[in-house]
């Protein structure tokens, strides 16, 4: 039943997209399928007991669970161990502290795939001059621009790497909210194949946010040392309420986890308090989770290419991370998709999305989200500056079918508000 009034020419697109799509849909499943399997055998592995959601207070000391968590991601990521936590407080908090747990004053930071995201900015001293960054603490920060298309510049990425030898190459995998693609397990393996040659014992870190579970080859095991991102995110299946990890190799996860908390006591200590159950129910759902979010995104390309309008990545291209972008044209078109999604929200639906300043962006910005948990990106949302070329970034859906719902919805109101 059409519950909500869609157009009739939106619903026969959509089912023209379904079968457009199929194909892509049904190696989604694939994906989704092995990684799961796989999260089931990181749960048994870690020997995970219902005593363990339980938490701890004070020191935390000998808290199974917490490590038993850690057991669970580092297999589920194929690292020699991770940490993860609830008091990371975001996705850059948890880069931030692998950042200042491996890197030392006088060392090199480059970024092979040009301007990292807005928010770690900050953190390296790129911009803004907050005491306490990379660059307070005597880090240089330099980076390797990408190609005129948005893709790697392996020539340049070698050359800057050999010249410069540095502590760390630094990778950014998803396009964040850029026009750059996002990188697939392919072009980081070519990174990294590129470092280990040029500079042995360059670190390589991996900013793996949005990127998660997407692919069935895990970063760590094709060259990537180090890698970091938010439990809001992918690998906390829409149900972590906060969090995040670092995941690898195991001298630089410690040399983190003295950063996280102390020299001496590092992994060993931090209460779990009354989040455990949540935080293990995450993991176990986030393959799942994450291919649903997939599927969303293949089904609006599908739908929005059929409907006329640019699309990347294309509904058929290879994906490295969840985020799909939309070049809408014209601002009241990016108002309506953004007015859509929010009204197939399961939370606060009835909100209207209304343009506002923002700080740190120059121009107004638009954001659509009705979330469980507060800013969690694996849940369907989506957002984009009122500037040119107006294009949406969209991401999540934590079941397909209300993504779908969402992306139809935001079709219907572009062409209802646009009679």
């Amino acid at each position: 039943m059409n519950f909500f009034d869609i157009d009739a020419s939106i619903i026969e697109a959509s089912e023209k997209a379904m079968a457009l799509c199929a194909d892509r849909l049904a190696e989604i499943d694939e994906i989704q399928e092995y990684n799961q399997i796989k999260m089931i055998k990181a749960f048994q592995n870690a020997g995970v007991r219902e005593s363990y959601f339980s938490g701890s207070t004070g020191y935390g000391y000998d808290d199974f669970g917490r490590d038993a968590l850690d057991r669970v991601y580092a297999f589920a990521f194929d690292a020699e161990d991770a940490l993860v936590r609830h008091n990371f407080v975001s996705g850059t908090h948890a880069l931030t502290v692998a950042l200042f747990g491996v890197l030392r004053p006088g060392d090199v930071m480059l970024s092979v795939t040009g301007m990292p995201y807005d928010t770690i900015r900050s953190a390296i001293g790129i911009e803004g001059d907050y005491p306490g960054s990379l660059k307070d603490f005597g880090i240089t920060f330099d980076m390797t621009e990408l190609l005129p298309d948005g893709t790697p510049d392996y020539a340049a990425i070698a050359a800057d790497i050999a010249e410069k030898k540095p502590k760390m190459v630094y990778i950014q995998r998803s396009r964040g909210y850029s026009l750059r693609p996002s990188l697939t397990w392919r072009e980081i393996k070519k990174i990294c194949d590129i470092s280990k040659k040029q500079s042995p014992g360059s670190i390589i870190m991996l900013d793996n946010c949005y990127g998660e579970f997407t692919e069935k080859v895990e970063p760590l095991t094709i060259g990537v040392d180090l890698m970091a991102g938010s439990l809001i995110k992918n690998p906390g299946g829409g149900i972590s309420p906060t969090g995040g990890y670092i995941a690898g190799r195991a001298d630089l996860v410690e040399m983190c986890a003295y950063r996280l908390t102390t020299p001496g006591t590092g992994k060993e200590i931090g209460a779990t308090l009354g989040v455990m159950r949540e935080m293990f129910m995450g993991a176990y759902h986030a393959p799942h989770v994450t291919g649903e979010a997939l599927k969303t995104a293949v089904f609006a390309s599908a739908l929005f290419e059929l409907l006329g309008y640019d699309t990347a990545p294309g509904y058929n291209d290879p994906r490295g991370d969840i985020i799909q972008l939309i070049m809408l044209g014209n601002e009241q078109r990016l108002v309506s998709f953004c007015g859509g999604i929010q009204s197939g929200s399961a939370v606060d639906s009835f909100v209207q999305p209304v343009p506002s300043d923002m700080p740190g962006y120059e121009s107004k910005v638009i954001m659509a989200a009705g979330a469980f948990t507060l800013g969690s990106s694996i849940e369907l949302s989506a957002d984009a500056p009122l500037r040119e070329p107006y294009a949406v970034w969209m991401q999540g859906g934590i079941n397909f079918h209300g993504g779908k719902l969402g992306i139809m919805l935001a079709a219907d109101k572009i062409l209802k508000d646009s009679r």
